[in-house]
């Protein structure tokens, strides 16, 4: 095992995957005390989709390929819209938010995981319908770092100045940085403070390792993926940040990822080089840049950039 994180062993890690993996079965048939019709069942799809991410972190943390992190990001995403729906049946409120993201800081930090992973393994179809679960609650064009997440890959999203949680200003720094010296070292900073923290933030992670006895703990792994979205996203120098919870080989997977012209997944493409793939595209060279491109159609440069070269992603066929 080539684990990503040093507190976990073999077994360990083998017992709660398997535990998270056999979460609907095991509560298949178990009974919950409901206040009201309909508790159960929202309380049931919530532990499904907890242990779904849970599941994939795990994973991550154990060192296993990033490709076959793919699936069981799909699985997170299908079970956060069957916790949105049995929660919406449940409290009789059909757009209701399944994160609740401006006034708890642990939720909002699952919801910039789930979308930072979403990007960084390059599966923006499976963003598209997680974010829609957000933006219908009224998120949308509420949180500077949500939308900075967002508008690179993303149309139409909002330029605002103002977000939830003071913990995330160094991250949102970064990305407005006069300097990519400046940049990086936000960055450094960001990741150098962000366990700590949530010390009080009322999460149910931090310091779990502490409590790992043998096989048995709720520990699966301490991660900012969030910076390191925002890192690939706005071509953020991140070779001097060497804390453990920046997964930078995920960072390096994003912006190394080529797909083949078949792929449902996105690619990447340098500028001067033809189109793989016809369908829309972003480069994080310039702002508001995703547009639709033919195959074979030459990428263009942004020679002014104040990122360097440019290079183009991948963001579905259809406008989002």
């Amino acid at each position: 095992m080539n684990r990503r994180q040093p507190f976990i062993t073999e077994s360990y890690y083998k017992s709660l995957v398997s535990l998270y993996d056999s979460s609907e079965e095991f509560w298949h048939d178990k009974d919950l005390e409901e206040d009201a019709p309909g508790q159960e069942a929202s309380l049931k799809a919530n532990e499904y989709k907890q242990d779904a991410l849970s599941a994939l972190i795990i994973r991550y943390t154990a060192g296993e390929p990033i490709e076959s992190l793919i699936q069981p990001l799909e699985k997170v995403i299908l079970n956060f819209e069957r916790y949105q729906s049995a929660l919406a049946d449940y409290e009789q409120v059909t757009n209701i938010s399944p994160l609740a993201i401006d006034n708890w800081p642990g939720q909002y930090e699952e919801c910039v995981q789930v979308i930072s992973l979403c990007i960084l393994l390059h599966r923006i179809d499976l963003l598209q319908r997680f974010v829609a679960l957000l933006d219908n609650a009224g998120y949308a064009g509420e949180d500077t770092l949500y939308e900075d997440l967002l508008r690179k890959v993303l149309p139409d999203r909002h330029d605002l100045d103002e977000w939830y949680h003071d913990l995330y200003t160094p991250l949102i720094r970064a990305i407005y940085a006069p300097t990519k010296e400046e940049a990086s070292a936000l960055l450094k900073f960001y990741c150098g403070q962000w366990y700590s923290a949530f010390e009080d933030k009322q999460t149910n992670w931090h310091d779990t390792h502490l409590d790992i006895d043998g096989d048995e703990g709720s520990y699966y792994g301490y991660w900012a993926f969030e910076a390191a979205a925002i890192a690939f996203l706005y071509d953020i120098d991140d070779s001097a940040v060497d804390h453990m919870v920046y997964p930078k080989d995920l960072v390096a997977y994003a912006r190394n990822f080529s797909s083949s012209p078949n792929s449902t997944q996105t690619g990447r493409v340098e500028s001067g080089q033809p189109c793989p793939k016809a369908g829309y595209w972003f480069t994080p060279a310039q702002a508001s840049s995703r547009r639709v491109f033919k195959q074979g159609e030459i990428m263009p440069a942004f020679d002014d950039s104040r990122w360097g070269a440019t290079l183009w992603y991948w963001s579905g066929e259809e406008d989002a």
